[in-house]
């Protein structure tokens, strides 16, 4: 079975002495409404950074925050807490960093399920952000809750 890294040791170095990183965050009511706003706030926001609404990073980034953000409202959510979603690019080396954190136990670690199934109507989600990601995992948050991460290559933004 697949599973996200989940140690700390494989997140990188976020210090911006060496890059520049832009760097968005919102939280989402968890609920079908709002995974599907925080996919529109992330192409809006690729959008901004040189990314087309039209571009195969654009379309990946929104599959893989879609997937994470519904997981997060399914599996993550917690009576009366939002799910929060951060995206930060590397501009040094187009790589999007996308993070969905939600106030589920950060004991639920999240894995690929196997694809025995394909008559399946769900369960496909991991396996579609572990295909498209360059890596992904979670970590737990403090005091309570875990972050689930992807990181998607993207093509240079023309401009």
């Amino acid at each position: 079975m697949l599973t996200g890294t989940t140690t700390p040791d494989n997140e990188p170095s976020r210090s911006t002495t060496e890059r520049e990183l832009l760097d968005r965050a919102a939280q989402f009511v968890s609920t079908p409404r709002g995974a599907q706003l925080a996919r529109r706030f992330a192409v809006r926001h690729l959008e901004e950074w040189g990314y087309p609404t039209t571009s195969e990073a654009s379309y990946t980034v929104a599959l893989v925050v879609g997937e994470l953000a519904a997981n997060a409202v399914r599996h993550g959510r917690v009576h009366g807490h939002d799910f929060g979603l951060r995206l930060t690019l590397d501009m040094a080396t187009s790589l999007v960093r996308v993070e969905v954190a939600d106030a589920a136990s950060a004991k639920r670690t999240p894995t690929v399920p196997p694809t025995s199934y394909p008559e399946g109507e769900s369960g496909r989600g991991l396996l579609l952000v572990h295909v498209l990601a360059a890596r992904w995992g979670s970590a737990p948050r403090h005091p309570v809750g875990k972050t689930v991460w992807a990181e998607v290559l993207a093509e240079a933004p023309e401009g």
